[in-house]
């Protein structure tokens, strides 16, 4: 089902019709770390280069690097890894966005954790309304 679902779907991975114009129209630039592949058109568009990314897995913006987020809109013209300042000790890896997922984080009082939350404590006093 992988060429039906190119044909088709937006939502995971590239279409059909993005893969031929990457391979028509677009110019390989680089490749980030998780495997996502950064193009530019091989022609200027009213003096712009025309940048995207073809995704290594799912479609999701949050993937994509800060350096090479900088570089998809135009904010420098080199290709990242050209000009990159060595990592910080502080600097982890990337995790994907969990929201709507399993994974996702739920607070003691999530319906999903049994709808109860501690009770307040300290100086929380309840609104009573004067009537």
């Amino acid at each position: 089902m992988g060429i039906l679902a190119n044909l088709f779907t937006w939502w995971d991975g590239a279409t059909l019709t993005t893969m031929l114009d990457t391979a028509r129209k677009g110019e390989h630039v680089g490749t980030d770390g998780q495997g996502n592949k950064y193009y530019r058109a091989a022609t200027k568009q009213a003096g712009k280069d025309r940048r995207w990314v073809i995704y290594n897995g799912a479609n999701d913006s949050s993937r994509v690097p800060a350096e090479w987020h900088g570089w998809l809109h135009g904010s420098f013209n080199d290709v990242p890894e050209s000009h990159l300042p060595p990592p910080k000790i502080w600097e982890v890896d990337y995790t994907p966005n969990a929201t709507g997922t399993p994974e996702a984080y739920r607070p003691k009082g999530a319906l999903e954790m049994g709808g109860r939350r501690a009770s307040a404590t300290g100086d929380y006093e309840a609104w009573i309304p004067e009537g």
